[in-house]
């Protein structure tokens, strides 16, 4: 098939590698514009344009995706359909109307159950047992486009944000050239979404890392997993940032002490309280140092039972 393909960040990759690597034209890589970077603020590419450079595709990065001229020079190539994979910018009905078979766009969850922004760290933050992928025509509309493929796949208790971000990634890929295939024989079937279960997520941001002590044992587990790798869990210690990585859900209740407070010492971490139990905190990341193990960290530094670490200000999500 002829493809225009729109994405940026890392997640598109696979994508665009494996319809090329299915044999599908690739007439176009569109990607968003190049970001200063670091104090020299040196433009960097985005992942996806990489991804283009080496396969010596052509790339285009629009600032307005209504341009009469930009909007023409998809017109002249005439694609069989556009493929849209975290693109990042909406995409107006003047693009949706041409490529014949429409634009079609990889979802990250199982819509329209979490539509929007974030859906994977709210599958993670939210513990859910399961996620997915969807691929739905694009209208212009939020994530609100015809269902055209859909794929299932299971959240370990390990899981972050940054691992399922990962699996799902390769799921889509895999869905992608599965559905374009269907869609040249006809043999997609387009499902409306059901506007009932419809949810929406929020965009995530570094200010909503600060865990709130006062939560229960498995929230605090979802959260660290679900802000991981971006933006991180992170509560004070000694009015110094600790970023949490990993942490294990414990029974013991130690009902007599102060929600936050380090209660205890394992060969393997330092357990907290929590308002429901305590978790035991494996790895972190000291202000101003590298992430290690608990153990790793304890074997130079003094983590003192009795601190009760910040919990000012409940922050988080």
């Amino acid at each position: 098939m002829r493809i225009v393909f729109m994405g940026t960040p890392e997640f598109a990759v696979n994508s665009l590698q494996k319809i090329i690597n299915a044999g599908h034209d690739v007439l176009l890589v569109i990607t968003k514009e190049d970001r200063p970077k670091g104090r020299g603020h040196r433009l960097e590419f985005s992942p996806v344009k990489y991804a283009a450079i080496e396969n010596d595709l052509n790339i285009l990065q629009p600032k307005d995706l209504s341009d009469i001229q930009f909007v023409n020079t998809i017109k002249m190539l005439k694609p069989d359909v556009i493929v849209v994979v975290v693109y990042g910018k909406k995409l107006p009905r003047q693009i949706l109307e041409i490529p014949q078979y429409g634009c079609i766009n990889i979802h990250p969850s199982l819509l329209p159950k979490y539509r929007g922004a974030s859906p994977i760290h709210h599958a993670v933050l939210n513990g859910d047992k399961y996620t997915g992928v969807t691929i739905m025509r694009m209208d212009e509309g939020l994530d609100t486009g015809d269902i055209l493929s859909v794929t299932e796949i299971g959240i370990e208790e390990k899981d972050t944000t940054g691992t399922l971000h990962d699996k799902l990634s390769i799921l889509g890929a895999e869905l992608l050239v599965d559905t374009l295939t269907k869609i040249q024989n006809k043999m997609i079937t387009r499902i409306k979404q059901n506007e009932e279960d419809a949810t929406y997520t929020k965009i995530i941001d570094k200010t909503m890392g600060l865990i709130n002590w006062h939560k229960k044992s498995y929230e605090l587990i979802n959260f660290i997993r679900g802000l991981s790798p971006w933006p991180s869990a992170y509560t004070y210690y000694k009015e110094k940032m600790m970023k949490i990585w990993e942490a294990e859900k414990l029974n013991e209740t130690y009902e007599k002490n102060k929600t936050g407070e380090i209660v205890g010492i394992k060969d393997n971490g330092f357990i907290v309280k929590t308002s429901d139990g305590s978790i035991l905190v494996t790895k972190i990341q000291m202000q101003d140092s590298k992430k290690m193990t608990t153990a790793d960290y304890m074997r130079g530094n003094k983590i003192d039972i009795g601190e009760v670490l910040d919990i000012s200000d409940v922050g988080g999500i």
